[in-house]
């Protein structure tokens, strides 16, 4: 319904405040059915302002919900750019688009029953790459281990290969280790798959350019 403004940010308010209402509160004219009594927020927003550029999706995804901040927001170039959840993640994303490795960030992945959320999803010609930047604390914790154990396990049974590293691996091996480690792997995977990537033209009914998200 969105047509052109469709897989991007282009707009931006200031929040009043919010409320939870049911669905049935939300849409009195929507028949009555099994989610009727479900609960959402409401959000109240003052107005809506258009951004100085829209925030692209290099690879359409629709995203409901994304943490950031004010600066990432007004900088960004691409939907990526927003996240705003790990320091370590923001760390390797800026290695990401130093080295030019296209990378969706907190991907989502359904596998038979169970939903995942991937740091960095690398999408190859020969399978595909999670990297995982894990804290110390969470390597750890024998709890998230096991969690991670099952994960993985599941993410591989469907051809994935799966990188994690440390906090300290960040921090200090991160163009040592971690990004050589990775650019590897990818090769290996047979190289980034390109395909994925779509181009956006420049649509001339727009007062917006659209750039082609392989410019610099």
């Amino acid at each position: 319904m969105f047509e052109k403004e469709r897989h991007s940010v282009q707009y931006y308010g200031r929040v009043i405040k919010y409320k939870v209402v049911t669905r049935r509160g939300l849409f009195p004219e929507e028949p009555e059915n099994e989610s009727s009594d479900k609960k959402y927020f409401q959000i109240f927003i003052e107005s809506l302002q258009v951004l100085p550029k829209p925030i692209y999706s290099r690879r359409f995804r629709r995203v409901v919900f994304i943490p950031t901040t004010w600066e990432k927001l007004i900088s960004a170039v691409e939907i990526n750019d927003l996240f705003d959840e790990s320091s370590l993640e923001d760390k390797l994303w800026a290695e990401f688009k130093r080295k030019n490795i296209q990378a969706e960030r907190q991907e989502y992945i359904k596998i038979d029953t169970e939903d995942y959320f991937l740091d960095f999803a690398v999408y190859c010609e020969k399978g595909n790459l999670d990297v995982e930047t894990d804290g110390d604390f969470w390597h750890a914790n024998p709890e998230s281990a096991k969690k991670d154990n099952l994960r993985d396990n599941n993410l591989i049974s469907k051809g994935w290969k799966i990188l994690r590293f440390t906090s300290s691996q960040i921090h200090e091996e991160i163009t040592s280790y971690c990004v050589p480690k990775i650019t590897k792997t990818i090769n290996t995977l047979g190289g980034l798959k390109e395909g994925r990537v779509v181009p956006r033209k420049i649509n001339t009914d727009s007062k917006y350019i659209q750039p082609s998200l392989y410019d610099d």
